[in-house]
């Protein structure tokens, strides 16, 4: 990989905007300074673009879109359709990705366990041979009411590309499907008659009520035993949130009220939101604004979850509509995140940081990506 100087870049480091000069040798940050070393590396001049860490993606369900692109086409290669994400990914400024799959929503077996398997495959194949741009890992996301948790989290959850483990329960009438009505929205495509949703509701109950504890623990204890990050999804209640800090839980993803984000915050847990919410303005399901939770400094990070371009633009619009400090909101896509997720040799613009950056610029207050490089190798 090439040593390189970057010259005439508005650098966002931790704490500030500067217009600096970097370097980079052996795919690390060497210097950050005002002045202009004297080196015969690459020199590359950004004509006062902004100079950003790589950000760092620690839920996204963007594969699924490329592995099914239509409702009932599923794509011939999945290895393809990695690889069709992994350019989305890189697209967007995104240099290190934990690829979310869900272990769970698999109560008919069949088609949903073997999209499973051969994605898992797939993104271990993919970073195993190079084949990404980006930098690959795994979030595990255990749907506790599904009765293959038992079974598949131990065949899955040793592989060491599994960085994060999150619980999530998506039995509607409660946490994200609180509205039973946006439930019916959300799954429109399936043209559930009302008795055929009322049966589906009471049998993903009757599934809630044997295997949601049980699988839990589960989870809990074999993230713990194996020291991985473990996360919760879509909080709703104080007592939800309480008893996710007190299972050992550090991150809170998605939370669904003021009052779950809140008790995150006391409890120390980090909160996650959707990057689609800060750019649409509100949640897709109806529930808390992640605009709300950062006027309230209850934000700690941000998830492209389902358009990948999202986190960059949200980072932006932040500091444009609320008036955070630019680096503030570059840290919710990158360091904080990249903290959450215990990776911590990147994730900011630091002397000794791995050489993710990104060359931004803005038109009409939109952030465009130019150009990434992925420990100091250009790779878009």
């Amino acid at each position: 990989m090439p040593n390189l100087h970057f010259i005439n870049a508005k650098i966002v480091t931790r704490e500030q905007v500067i217009d600096s000069h970097l370097t980079t040798a052996g795919g690390r940050i060497c210097t950050v300074a005002e002045n202009s070393p004297q080196t015969d590396y690459a020199e590359i001049d950004l004509n006062h673009d902004f100079l950003l860490p790589g950000l760092v993606e620690i839920h996204t369900d963007n594969l699924e879109k490329n592995i099914q692109p239509r409702p009932g086409v599923l794509w011939p290669s999945i290895l393809a359709a990695a690889m069709a994400h992994d350019h989305q990914i890189i697209g967007s400024g995104i240099t290190t990705v934990l690829d979310a799959l869900a272990i769970g929503g698999l109560r008919k077996g069949g088609l949903d366990t073997r999209i499973f398997d051969e994605s898992f495959a797939a993104i271990c194949q993919g970073q195993e041979q190079q084949l990404f741009k980006a930098d690959h890992a795994l979030h595990l996301r255990c749907e506790v009411a599904d009765p293959n948790i038992e079974k598949l989290l131990p065949r899955y959850g040793k592989h060491p590309l599994v960085k994060l483990i999150s619980v999530m329960d998506h039995t509607p009438g409660q946490r994200q499907w609180t509205d039973l009505g946006k439930w019916r929205l959300y799954h429109r495509d399936k043209r559930w008659t009302d008795q055929q949703a009322e049966e589906v509701r009471q049998e993903r109950l009757e599934l809630q009520d044997k295997y949601a504890d049980i699988n839990r623990s589960l989870a809990i204890n074999f993230a713990q035993e194996r020291q991985i990050p473990l996360a919760s999804h879509d909080d709703t209640t104080i007592s939800d949130t309480r008893a996710s800090s007190q299972a050992g839980i550090t991150i809170a993803e998605f939370p669904t009220s003021l009052a779950a984000a809140r008790t995150a915050q006391k409890y120390d847990m980090s909160v996650v939101m959707g990057a689609p919410n800060v750019v649409r303005g509100g949640s897709h399901s109806g529930n808390v604004s992640a605009l709300d939770l950062a006027n309230l400094n209850l934000l700690d990070g941000l998830s492209s979850d389902y358009v990948p371009a999202s986190l960059l633009h949200s980072a932006f619009y932040l500091a444009e509509k609320l008036n955070i400090p630019l680096p503030q909101t570059i840290a919710m896509v990158s360091a904080n995140v990249a903290e959450m997720a215990e990776l911590t040799d990147r994730g900011e613009i630091a002397v000794g940081k791995r050489a993710d950056l990104i060359q931004v610029s803005l038109i009409d207050g939109l952030p465009v990506v130019r150009k990434v490089w992925c420990a100091g190798e250009r790779v878009a």
